[in-house]
């Protein structure tokens, strides 16, 4: 009967420990977080530590102005990536909005803000 019961706890804690494993995490970011960039283009990587759904994601690009623009994806065959580009950067900060769908069916999202010098 404790063999049984080993064995039950042992399932439920490998299948607890797959869940938590499948959200999808940022393993790198360009631009990382608060770092400070020069120029009005910048070419945005977000890089996941598991599968995404890169056609059901989405990017934001808040400006400085509070005003948000959507960031098309522009490879949505990437199976663990988010590219895209933003353009008409002015100095000041910056927060991207990033949303993907994990491999669980769970929807994740964050946050990275930046700047852009002079």
């Amino acid at each position: 009967m404790r063999l049984i019961g080993f064995f039950c706890v042992l399932s439920l804690a490998l299948g607890l420990n797959e869940g938590a494993q499948a959200h999808a995490i940022v393993v790198f970011s360009s631009p990382r977080a608060d770092e400070s960039v020069q120029g009005d283009e910048l070419p945005v990587e977000i890089r996941f530590n598991s599968r995404i759904d890169a056609a059901r994601s989405r990017l934001q690009l808040f400006k400085i102005d509070g005003g948000a623009v959507a960031l098309p994806v522009l490879d949505a065959e990437s199976l663990d990536r988010l590219k895209a580009k933003a353009t008409g950067l002015k100095p000041g900060a910056y927060r991207l909005h990033w949303q993907t769908l994990s491999p669980d069916g769970h929807i994740t999202q964050g946050d990275i803000p930046f700047a852009v010098g002079r």
